[in-house]
This record gives structure tokens, sequence and C-alpha cells, in this order.
């Protein structure tokens, strides 16, 4: 993909906007909107217009002015995935492709080109890929991975618990997804900051993406020969293992399928998920209030602003109908998340809280529903609750309407989210996360009433012992004592 432009959250400023009958600022062939150039830089208010213009189906462009369908309905894009007789994800069948209008270096060619992956594989195929990957992470130790991620959330707090400060993106998002994620995959060691900014450059399309996603590659392949020959408990040996017998560049793929979709769609969900608790009061005032859990508020971030704006692309297999529009048979469409959760005919109104719904797009649905979005929630759920309890005075340290996102069709990433608070001692990475640090802890416990010890009185000459008959009679026990002799068996 080509760079993503730095947008301000604020509305576009007139100023900035090419002059009238500037080339660049004039619709597409056929009148229609591009999703790139100028008119990118609010696709959320194009989005809107697309939907007063054409309804909840409408015809785009992508770069270099190749037409494209963008559903913007939330029922439309739920009859589009749960349809596969209808709508395939495999692009090889898309008529600007075959009629040679997407070029070989098409700036989206990445996400759209097929790939043999279980997110572009359909029928027997796609059952035999995908059941080996739901498969693998049906053996994951879900109360293991809540671990994982206390822990690291642990580590990377105390990074910077003592400065005061800290920018939640770079130190926080967009490493706490990628060290669990290698702790899953079975490769711990390969974490660290250059897969870290691998994956971000991968992900941006900048000039050394292809190096960066040969470097992912060489640390999943590795990963794949270890295991190999010598399997262990993690998903890469049971991705390894499974009955439907993936080659091994069918396993590197799906490795990198697995952890670049978890690792950008997570980090997203972090830093949007903080965002809305330190800068909408009434989260902020409900989680503390106990009236929302961390796992609603999650679940309402993604609603807002899911971690993928739009999806690239089902393709459809037929001649047929969607939203009121007519859709030829090769026709591409963009699955789109973010306009389909804001439908005014799901969401009249977009203030209303939307906790115990699950029913956002955020994910997808049908054959190609994300299969690893329990462990996406975990991370979100764990590492944002983990961090307010270490730092349960944080606040943003800037004003709202100078926070930043990078645009793509794709998504919005957060640039930045600088944040204070009282500096805090580091804590003990094995403990649970707490507002202050854990007490050592003392080496006996006696439940009950306390009874103090007598001092040590001086040692005395042995004497005899009592005689049975002379010895004090027991006293009998007390209620707890007979219920925990009866609940130990004695």
């Amino acid at each position: 993909m080509t760079p993503e432009p730095h947008s301000p959250t604020g509305s576009h400023d007139p100023a900035l906007a090419p002059p009238p009958g500037c080339p660049a600022h004039t619709a597409g062939p056929g009148g229609l909107h591009r999703l790139y150039g100028p008119d990118a830089q609010d696709l959320g208010g194009l989005y809107e217009r697309l939907r007063e213009e054409h309804g909840p189906v409408a015809p785009v462009l992508l770069h270099d002015d190749v037409p494209m369908w963008v559903v913007l309905g939330h029922t439309e894009n739920l009859h589009m995935v749960r349809t596969p007789s209808q709508f395939t994800k495999d692009s090889r069948i898309w008529t600007p492709l075959l009629e040679g209008m997407v070029k070989p270096d098409h700036p989206l060619m990445p996400h759209i080109a097929w790939q043999p992956i279980c997110a572009h594989a359909e029928g027997d195929e796609h059952q035999r890929l995908r059941v080996a990957v739901t498969g693998a992470i049906s053996t994951i130790d879900h109360r293991g991975v809540r671990r994982h991620i206390g822990r690291y959330t642990q580590r990377l707090v105390n990074d910077f618990c003592e400065a005061g400060e800290a920018d939640l993106v770079s130190q926080f998002a967009e490493h706490l997804p990628m060290a669990v994620m290698c702790e899953i995959l079975g490769m711990p060691e390969e974490y660290n900051d250059r897969i870290v900014q691998a994956a971000r450059d991968m992900l941006k399309g900048t000039e050394t993406a292809i190096a960066s996603n040969e470097y992912i590659m060489g640390a999943l392949m590795r990963l794949t020969a270890r295991r190999r020959a010598r399997p262990e408990e993690d998903f890469a040996s049971h991705l390894i293992n499974h009955p439907a017998r993936l080659s091994d560049d069918e396993i590197g793929q799906h490795l990198r399928l697995v952890l670049i979709a978890a690792y950008e769609s997570t980090a997203n969900l972090l830093a949007n998920a903080l965002r809305m608790v330190l800068t909408e009061p009434g989260f902020r005032a409900q989680l503390n209030g106990g009236q929302m859990t961390v796992p609603e508020a999650v679940e309402q971030s993604l609603w807002n602003e899911p971690p993928f704006s739009t999806i690239f692309g089902y393709f459809a297999k037929q001649d047929t109908e969607l939203g009121g529009r007519r859709i030829r048979k090769g026709d591409g469409l963009l699955f789109a998340p973010a306009p389909g959760n804001i439908d005014p005919r799901v969401r009249p109104d977009l203030t209303a809280g939307m906790q115990g719904n699950r029913s956002h797009l955020s994910f997808g649905g049908g054959p190609h529903e994300c299969p690893g979005q329990d462990i996406g929630r975990a991370i979100a759920d764990v590492g944002v609750d983990a961090l307010l309890m270490r730092l349960p005075d944080v606040q943003l340290d800037c004003d709202e309407g100078e926070l930043e996102w990078r645009a793509s069709i794709a998504s919005r990433h957060l640039v930045e989210l600088p944040v204070r608070f009282e500096p805090k001692p580091q804590q003990d990475v094995n403990h649970k996360p707490s507002h202050a640090p854990i007490p050592h802890q003392r080496a006996t416990w006696q439940v009950g009433t306390h009874r103090p010890q007598p001092a040590a009185a001086p040692q005395a000459q042995p004497v005899a012992p009592e005689s049975p008959a002379a010895a004090e009679p027991a006293r009998p026990l007390g209620v707890w004592q007979r219920l925990r002799r009866w609940w130990f068996g004695h």
C-alpha cells in the first residue's frame, strides 16, 4: 500500500483542500468518488455522503481508478459474507483484474491478490485449510494466555511507570499483541522491537515493506522448521501436526495470516479502547463505578471504531442484486465494518450504549469470520484492565483534538496517545497488577481470632509427664474446626 497520510481527528480544513476545478479534486470516471487522494482525507464523511447518494451499496474507485462497490449497510454486509454461493474471496474472477486494469504493482495488490490460504479459498480447499487453523486455535489454553497477557502488560508498564508519562500507542498498544502472539505461536524468543516495527512497516506499505515481510516470514519459517523437528504445545506445532497435513509453505503463510491479522486488529482495538476511556468521561465514570466492565467497554469500541474500516475483498460469482444495486458477475465489493456498524437502520442513536450486543461487523461473518477473535478480545480486556489497575490516575496529556491517525482505506491507526500520571514503582511481573506494590507475605497465616503469643519463658527443667488421668480435659471443637476436619476428611 502507499504511505498513509496523517490526518487529524477534527473536521477537514477547507483551507487545505485543492481549489475548485483542480484535477486532483474532481470526481473520477462516471462521476464516482475515489477512496484515495483528497477524498480519502475523511473517509468517514465520504461514506456518509455515499450512503445519502446511493444507499447501502455504493460505486467507488480504488487507486488507478479501478471500479469497486463499497457495502455500507449492516444487513447487506452480513448477507454478502454469509452467502458463499453468490460471493467469493477468490480475486481471480475479478473483471478489472482479468481485463488488465489492475497492474501487478497496484498499491492494493498485496491485499487483493489470491493466495493459497483459507482466507481466499472456498469449497473443499477452504474447509481443509480452515479446519487446520481452527483446530490449532482450539488447543490454546485461554487461562494460560490471560496469564501471558498480564505478565507482558506488567513488563511494558514497568518500562515507563517511573517516568510519569508515556505514549500508549508506541509503548503499549503496538507491543502487547505482538508479545502475546509470539508466545501463542511458539516463538517468544522472536519478540523484540524489530518484529514490531517490521509488522507496522509492512502494513503501511512503505518502500521497505517487502524487506519487512521477508523478515517476518524468516522468523515464521524458522519456527516451522523447529516444530517439524521437535513439536511442543503451541499453535505452530498443532497446525503442523493437524490431520490436514499442510505443507511447510502453507504452514508459513497461515502463521503469517494469523500473526498479522491478530496483531493489526488488536493493536488498533487496544489503542481505540484506551482512547475512549481517556477521552469520554462517561465511560471512565461507568468503569470506575462498576456500571460497565472492561469487556463491555471493549465491545463498545468495536462498534464505534472497528480495527479494520474495510476488508478486501469479495467478488460476485454470478449476476445478483445487493442493496437495490445490480451486481454483475466479476464485480468486486469491499466489506466495510466501519460504515456498516453505524448504519442508521441499526443504530439510529449513535450515543446509545451497545452493552451486551455483539452483532457488530468488526470480526466479519460467515465462512471467513475471524477464528481468533476471542484472543483479540482477551488481549484488549486483560491489557486495558491491568494498565488501569497499575495507573488509576492516568490522564490524556494533550487536547483530544490534537490526536492524529494514519488514514488508509483499510483502517485508521492512532499515531500517538500521550498520557501522564503520578510516577509509580515497578512491580513483579509474576504478580497480578495492583494500585500499590505487593507487600511481602508473612511466613505463616492464622485463620480466626488472633491470639498473641506469650514471650518465651526461661527453659525449665524437664519434668515427668502427667498421667492421662491427670491431663486437662480436651476442649470441645468449634464450628470452624469441625467444618475443617469434615472438609479434609479427618
